[in-house]
Order: structure tokens, then sequence, then C-alpha cells
């Protein structure tokens, strides 16, 4: 059984000051254990290049635009899907230049659902093996985390295990998660874990601390009228949850943010949990390194009072969003 323990006075101000906040052994190594072991079964056994539209996951691109929003990509929030490193194909062929398990950039977007094992980082109580619920008996409980946060109704509505392969994981410009998953106040919360130790080689993440105060969420990511892709549009919306809103004196322009001084690196161990709020600008360099940097992630949106737009590119199931509390 899990104990309901949220977040300490201290670690919810560390947060409010930060943007982001670490908490070691978050997950104990059985669970970790467990969680890289699915991994390796997902990109060994499920994944398969058969019918496979060879997508790649995209990050922007020099002006922000270039976002993968194929048909494959756009219907995989119900779905466990696989997204191909762009740096994992031959340039004058176009063919994969990497064995198949290690061309796999991200594998989304609905795995706290359908994987049964993954589904225990989120939701333990409804595991069908009982040694994936002995894995995870002393991992950190999430919804009590998210209530410490403020959330009245946490919904988590996309996870994704995000590889960042040896030699070729692909940077990641300074971006917000509440770009990419918008609702009207923003209200998004990454919870990311590290499956592997995250190190400055291996392309950890680096944070802009307290950025989430005062860096607008100016742009979004949203399906285009056609509904054949995505693009970037302005933000006509809030562009700051109610309580973090900054006079305009206080804001970080757009050509600030890729100030490299500005950011710190967020060096992790396995087990770790990293919580990143929405409006917080992070990103990550390139895996130059000879080992991988497997983690998993998934988001948290208010349920109550807030707006979830049609625009988005991620649509809610039928069931809607998943609830962290029933």
């Amino acid at each position: 059984m899990t104990v309901e323990t949220g977040l300490s006075p201290e670690q919810v101000a560390a947060f409010d000051r930060d943007g982001y906040l670490i908490i070691p052994d978050a997950l104990p190594p059985a669970a970790v254990s467990a969680l890289l072991q699915e991994t390796h079964r997902l990109l060994a056994e499920d994944f398969t290049l058969e019918g496979h539209p060879l997508t790649k996951f995209q990050t922007g691109g020099d002006d922000g635009q270039e976002h993968v929003g194929d048909d494959y990509f756009l219907g995989s929030g119900d779905q466990v899907r696989f997204f191909l490193e762009e740096d994992a194909f031959d340039a004058a062929t176009g063919k994969l230049a990497k064995p198949k398990e290690r061309a796999v950039n991200k594998i989304g977007h609905y795995l706290h659902v359908l994987n049964p094992v993954f589904k225990n980082v989120t939701a333990p109580e409804s595991s069908n093996s009982q040694a994936h619920a002995d894995a995870f008996a002393s991992a950190r409980p999430v919804g009590p985390i998210a209530r410490s946060l403020g959330f009245r109704d946490p919904r988590c509505l996309q996870s994704m295990i995000i590889c960042k392969q040896p030699e070729i994981g692909g940077a990641v410009p300074p971006h917000q998660d509440s770009t990419f998953l918008y609702t009207d106040p923003p209200s998004a919360v990454g919870f990311w874990y590290a499956l592997e130790d995250a190190t400055v080689s291996n392309g950890c993440l680096s944070f802009w601390p307290g950025s989430h105060k005062t860096a607008p969420v100016r742009k979004r990511l949203v399906r285009r009228d056609d509904r054949t892709g995505t693009h970037i549009v302005d933000n006509l919306g809030p562009q700051f949850p109610v309580t973090s809103r900054r006079t305009e004196g206080d804001i970080i322009a757009p050509s600030e943010e890729d100030d490299a001084s500005k950011y710190v690196l967020g060096e992790v161990k396995a087990g770790s949990l990293v919580l990143i709020h929405g409006n917080l600008l992070h990103k990550s360099e390139k895996n130059t390194s000879d080992k991988g940097r497997i983690i998993y992630t998934f988001h948290v949106i208010e349920g109550d009072g807030t707006a979830y737009d049609k625009k988005n590119w991620l649509q809610p199931p039928a069931e809607g969003f998943t609830k962290l509390y029933a």
C-alpha cells in the first residue's frame, strides 16, 4: 500500500520559487528496473517497422515551426506509438542507419492507461500484477504530490518514454510545456522520471530558475484548421496561471530565451522525479555519449475550472483525461 504523502512545505516553496523541483529516489530501484525492462521489451517486441510510417519526432527547427503532425502522431493520444530520432536516418538514402531499438526517440502517449507496468506510476492500486505492485510499493504517489501543488482535480493527459539514444539523441531547444498542452488558464505540470542517470554528457535537462513567473506562454502548438497537421500560433488566451502573473517590466523577451548563462544543469540519478512548471523555460542538449538517457514523463493539468481547447494537438479520449483521484 502506498503512503499518502505529498510535498513538504519547503518543497512547495522551492517549486514556487524556481518552477522546478528535484525529488531523489521517488521511484525505488525495483520500480526503475521494471520500467526499464518494459521499455526494452516495447522496443524489441512491440515496435515493428512493418507498416510503420517512419514518423520522425521534430521539436521545432530554427524557426519553431517544424513539428511532427501526421495522422500517426495526431492519433496517438489513446495509443502507444513509436516516434523515430531524426539522426537515425541515412541522409543519402532516407533509410534507417541504426537498429530499430536504437532509432526510437519516444514512445507515447497513453502508456499510463494501456501499459500495465507504466500504469503503476500513476495508478498502482489498479495493477493486475502482484510483482509489479510490489516493485512500486514504496514509490512516491503522484496524486498527493499534485494536491500539494494546488491541483483540485489533477488529470493526466499524456505520457511518454523519451529514449535520448546514444550518440544521436537530439537536442531540445528552450521551451515551455504549456505551449504544447495548453489550458485556459495555463495549468500544466510535468512529472519527469529518470530511469537512467541523466548527466551533462548524455543530455540532462537544464532550467531557467524562476522563469515560470516571467516567461509568458506566447505561442501554442495547435491542429491546423483543415486537421492535416500542426503549426505554431500566437496564444490569444491567458499567458500565465492566475497565481503567477507579473508586471510587464519583469517579462523575459523572446530574444532572451536562448541566453545560456541563465540556465542551470539538472543532473539527476535514476529514480529521481523532476517536477516542471508549464511556464518554465527548460531545454536539453544532444546526447553525444555512448550511454542512453531513458526517462518516463507525463503531464498533469487542472480538470476543475480550466478550459481545454479543441484546437490542441492532443484531444481527450472518449473517457476523458485520466483522473489521479477517483
